[in-house]
């Protein structure tokens, strides 16, 4: 019995934590000690009696250990404070290729470009307060994109504020990298602020001001939430702008996730934007779709339409868009896409776009896009034209 206790201790646990291994150190040496004490005396009660006392007071102390161990000190809040705050993550991406258009002036003419250059730092502190600044170093005038902190203790809700993407249409706040095809949709840029249909130039789908959101209910042991919300005040005058009037913008979205990977979402935007001449126009939207990603497959619909005031302002206009992503391989991914949007709310004034793009996503920080897009535009003198996009993305 002596012998089996004595390998039984020794042997220990080899795959588990520091604190484990150093109970069953402690353990070991009681056990040992007892035994040899026990061999010595030649009494088996007094060995067994004994054996039991030593080894229950080890326990406990041992225990009391790791509890004291284990105990965190409270966080110490105040300008000495130099702890608990992450290494800042650097980064960028470069977007580039070849458009060719058979529409004169289209793209500023057959040729190469670059589409972005992006540089972007992130991390956080006390893990609650996170904070990202994103710069956009290509064209002809630098800019800022996004700077934020944003508190995110509890996944039910946070709080940022900031210059960041407006809470509008489920494809705005989508990084370039995952769209699928080469540019973003009528509906978000004539919608959400990329070249806006009443004139605003293109803030990049973004805006200065504050939001919230969250995510509630979770299902199937919460791998993931049947709700998710975000409601945001911002200025209405687009990025690296101060507010040009006391009115704010009210952006919201509630979306419900009934299987995981498949959302279903409505969205709503009122406000105002004044413009160079210094006019306030209005701004009244809502939207609404699904977007559903799993297992590399993808689907992406939405509709947006202009309502009440920015009707009676700015006549009638929507916009809808669906994008299917076929995975065929790792590294071959294909999207066809629909896209339309109806300047002045009828098909006389629809401009529709069908694309197939083939991904070569060779690693997960490089991809190569073979894009053939044809439009349908009736406001044009030539309404038919044919486009063919080579892009390149690489990030680091």
């Amino acid at each position: 019995m002596a012998s089996w206790a004595l390998c039984w201790v020794i042997s220990g646990l080899p795959n588990s934590s520091r604190l484990h291994r150093r109970f069953f150190a402690s353990l070991r040496m009681t056990v040992v000690f007892v035994i040899l004490r026990s061999v010595a005396t030649k009494n088996l009660k007094s060995m067994i009696m004994k054996k039991l006392i030593l080894i229950l007071s080890a326990l406990m102390v041992t225990i009391g250990a790791m509890a004291q161990g284990e105990q965190q000190a409270p966080i110490e809040y105040g300008y000495k404070q130099t702890g608990f705050m992450s290494v800042p993550k650097v980064g960028g991406y470069i977007i580039g290729g070849y458009k060719y258009s058979d529409l004169d002036g289209a793209n500023g003419g057959p040729g190469f470009n670059c589409r972005l250059i992006r540089l972007y730092v992130d991390g956080s502190i006390f893990n609650d307060f996170k904070y990202r600044i994103q710069f956009q170093a290509n064209g002809t005038a630098p800019h800022v994109k996004d700077f934020y902190i944003e508190w995110a203790r509890w996944r039910e809700f946070s709080v940022k504020f900031g210059q960041f993407k407006r809470a509008f249409t489920f494809e705005n706040p989508m990084n370039p990298w995952d769209v699928g095809v080469g540019d973003f949709s009528f509906l978000v840029q004539k919608f959400a602020g990329m070249g806006d249909r009443l004139g605003e130039a293109n803030m990049g789908g973004r805006d200065q001001g504050i939001q919230i959101q969250g995510d509630l209910f979770p299902l199937n042991n919460d791998s993931y939430r049947l709700l998710h919300y975000q409601l945001g005040v911002y200025n209405g005058q687009g990025i690296n702008l101060a507010d040009a009037n006391r009115a704010k913008d009210i952006i919201g979205t509630i979306q419900f996730q009934p299987v995981k990977g498949l959302y279903i979402g409505a969205f709503g935007w009122t406000g105002t934007w004044r413009n160079a001449a210094g006019d306030d126009l209005v701004r009244q939207r809502i939207s609404a779709g699904l977007k559903y990603d799993w297992d590399n497959w993808t689907v992406r619909a939405e509709y947006a339409t202009a309502i009440a005031g920015e009707v009676e302002q700015s006549g009638a206009a929507d916009a809808f868009y669906v994008t299917v992503g076929v995975p065929v391989l790792d590294w071959l991914k294909i999207y066809a896409k629909w896209d339309e949007f109806r300047a002045q709310g009828n098909a006389d004034s629809s401009h529709d776009m069908i694309s197939a793009c083939l991904n070569f996503r060779l690693h997960k920080n490089l991809n190569f896009q073979l894009e053939y897009r044809y439009h349908n535009n009736k406001l044009l003198v030539k309404p038919q034209y044919n486009e063919v996009w080579l892009m390149g993305y690489i990030r680091f």
